[in-house]
């Protein structure tokens, strides 16, 4: 899943850079299982002591020791499934309880104000976690010019009314044991960001 737009930005600062590391990590990790490189990197991972430090570091210990077969089956239990996943990452579900309403709308209303496309080879609806994580880190590290209170509009509209819900919900499905440390990082990144953007409003 991913999304595009004509034209590049320039990374506003180091943090900013960071920021959207992680924002660009999460969404490749929901967007698809890992692929073995991937995988093998993420087994090299250190954390500090930070909160976020050491949800990295039980994500890489769980990395280290997973089977990359494993991995893809957990992946396809948890959001595909026959029929369905255990979870819908949509915004539109979390916010309604069902798929394509109001929120799709709203957030395709805001990437086409943003000039931000759905790439072609996709076709997951625009509201699921990995593309807005996606906008995110464009966002973030200056691919998506915009301003920095149009950022936190976009984070406050499209992403944290369900967020955090929906790494609640992760941490806890039933097949999830390499995705529960990601659902960590996933909580911990969107109340660091909601704090931040609360401060600078």
């Amino acid at each position: 899943m991913s999304a595009s737009q004509p034209g590049t930005g320039r990374a506003r600062d180091h943090m900013d850079q960071l920021r959207g590391e992680q924002y660009r990590f999460l969404s490749r990790i929901l967007a698809a299982p890992p692929e073995a490189a991937m995988l093998d990197r993420i087994a090299g991972l250190q954390g500090d002591d930070s909160p976020l430090g050491q949800a990295y570091a039980a994500l890489a210990r769980t990395a280290a020791a997973a089977d990359l077969k494993a991995v893809e089956r957990e992946y396809f239990e948890l959001f595909i499934g026959v029929g369905r996943g255990e979870l819908l990452p949509y915004a539109s579900f979390y916010l309604t309880g069902f798929l394509n309403e109001r929120p799709l709308a709203d957030l395709r209303g805001d990437l086409l104000r943003l000039g931000i496309a759905r790439a072609r080879d996709r076709h997951e609806p625009e509201d699921h976690i990995a593309l807005i994580l996606e906008v995110m880190a464009g966002m973030a590290v200056g691919e998506i010019e915009i301003s920095p209170e149009d950022e936190a509009a976009f984070f406050r509209r499209h992403l944290a009314p369900w967020a955090a819900q929906f790494f609640d919900d992760l941490a806890i499905a039933p097949s999830a044991d390499f995705y529960r440390p990601v659902a960590e990082i996933g909580r911990l990144l969107v109340d660091i960001e909601a704090r931040a953007f609360a401060l600078a409003a």
